[in-house]
């Protein structure tokens, strides 16, 4: 199945948390999207990895992705290896995806720095015709890398408008009953006295009023972004 959007993520839960609103949108739009998890948190402290692959189902089914996948790969044992690599390159050249995103690079959890690593090295890595990974070569156009609820002094290069599919967004993270109910806090997202989903629409709703929309989420580029109508250009300046 080809794509045109693939999330690449750490743990299930993650791409609904950081660009869900993001996927969501972009199926509405006509585009093909997809999530793959590289791993399926059986070492959380709450709930366990059956529970939660099957929350990741219907979360899945509530942003209107066409395909869910697990790379099979160890929870809180994450490495940038060979094996690692050739197993992500395999799920890259199966899928085909023209825009890959990624965990920021920078995070707390283990998992998230090393998911970001790997998944920008096994887009390159795809792409070469003999390495020794299954399928043909293939190498994604473009990586971006979800900045939501950092707190580093990283601008977002831009910030898309969730504001018609933050509803969708939300509902997929209401499907992770066993890590969200009742929790004011979650991987990146530090706790600041209020419930875990008000506080998710807080920051939404912080990224939005950037691009002077209602919700938003931010992401990251390394390259420069072009600009091909500067009278076109959305965002009033005052």
């Amino acid at each position: 199945m080809k794509l045109d959007l693939l999330a690449i993520a750490a743990h299930p839960d993650d791409a609904e948390l950081t660009c869900g609103g993001t996927l969501a949108r972009a199926v509405r739009q006509g585009h093909r999207a997809g999530i793959l998890d590289l791993v399926a948190g059986e070492t959380g402290t709450s709930g366990s990895a059956a529970t939660r692959l099957r929350e990741a189902a219907r979360a899945a089914r509530a942003l209107g992705v066409h395909v869910r996948e697990n790379a099979g790969l160890r929870d809180a044992h994450l490495h940038n290896s060979d094996d690692a690599r050739q197993e992500v390159v395999a799920w890259i050249r199966r899928f085909r995806p023209r825009t890959v995103i990624l965990p920021f690079p920078v995070g707390r959890h283990p998992d998230h720095r090393v998911a970001s690593e790997l998944g920008r090295d096994a887009c390159y890595l795809a792409g070469l015709a003999r390495y020794d990974a299954p399928g043909r070569a293939w190498r994604p156009h473009k990586i971006l890398y979800a900045l939501a609820y950092r707190e580093d002094p990283v601008k977002p290069t831009f910030v898309v408008d969730i504001s018609s599919s933050f509803a969708a967004k939300m509902r997929a993270i209401h499907c992770f009953k066993s890590q969200f109910d009742g929790a004011a806090s979650a991987g990146e997202i530090f706790p600041t006295g209020q419930p875990l989903y008000a506080l998710i629409e807080t920051q939404c709703a912080h990224y939005g009023s950037l691009i002077r929309a209602r919700y938003g989420e931010p992401f990251f580029t390394h390259e420069t972004v072009e600009v091909g109508d500067v009278v076109e250009m959305t965002v009033q300046s005052m």
